[in-house]
């Protein structure tokens, strides 16, 4: 792990317990997690700072939360290996939790926080410049940052439509695994969309993203 992360631990302990999971007991990875993202947060927002000089604190905060989110903790956790490494209990074994973006992306904060501890706050900001390198080099401009739903709202109100109503229409899976469907419409018109994902926020997005597409090809 320690090659993979590109620092070496003068505590290996440290980097064990940030592998563990709740489901193995009460020493494992949370506190660590709870540190770690509080430091990838003011790493995060000081390269941004520095980065975009002319850019407005809400901009900042919408390009922050495109970094610092579970998502791409999970996929930069995978790009480490990090599933692999994870100490988990026989129920999360069994369960696939090594694939859980949830817990990639815990476990990676919580390295952070043992990187922390055991080398300092450059250590641990150097490993966050590393791992965040690229994407912070392919990051959009901020203006494009503003979620669907967002941007469907402001579109709305600058037309002078009503606000867009959402609804669920459907929920199939198991609980650790739904998959959700909602549908989008906008009063006084004829502008509907439907739209899935993993959680209602994930759905409402795609719905909000199916207007969106409308009023484009309208235009």
């Amino acid at each position: 792990m320690g090659e993979k992360l590109s620092y070496r631990f003068s505590d290996p302990a440290l980097l064990e317990m940030a592998l563990t999971h709740r489901s193995m007991g009460r020493q494992n990875n949370e506190r660590l997690e709870f540190l770690g993202d509080s430091v990838l947060g003011l790493c995060i927002s000081e390269q941004l700072y520095e980065k975009f000089p002319d850019v407005e604190e809400g901009d900042l905060s919408r390009l922050r939360a495109s970094l610092v989110n579970r998502d791409t903790l999970a996929e930069i956790a995978g790009e480490l290996e990090l599933g692999q490494q994870l100490y988990l209990g026989g129920g999360e074994l069994k369960s696939g939790g090594f694939r859980r973006a949830s817990i990639l992306a815990d476990s990676l904060e919580a390295v952070m926080g043992a990187v922390y501890l055991d080398g300092g706050f450059q250590a641990a900001r150097s490993l966050i410049h590393r791992l965040y390198a690229d994407r912070l080099s392919r990051l959009p401009p901020p203006q494009q940052l503003k979620d669907p739903k967002t941007r469907l709202q402001e579109r709305l109100q600058g037309q002078g439509y009503q606000l867009p109503v959402y609804e669920v229409i459907g929920i199939t899976g198991k609980e650790h695994d739904q998959s959700f469907q909602v549908a989008c419409h906008v009063p006084d018109t004829d502008l509907k969309a439907r739209g899935r994902g993993q959680s209602r926020r994930k759905a409402e997005q795609a719905a909000a993203t199916g207007i969106l597409e409308r009023l484009d090809h309208e235009q």
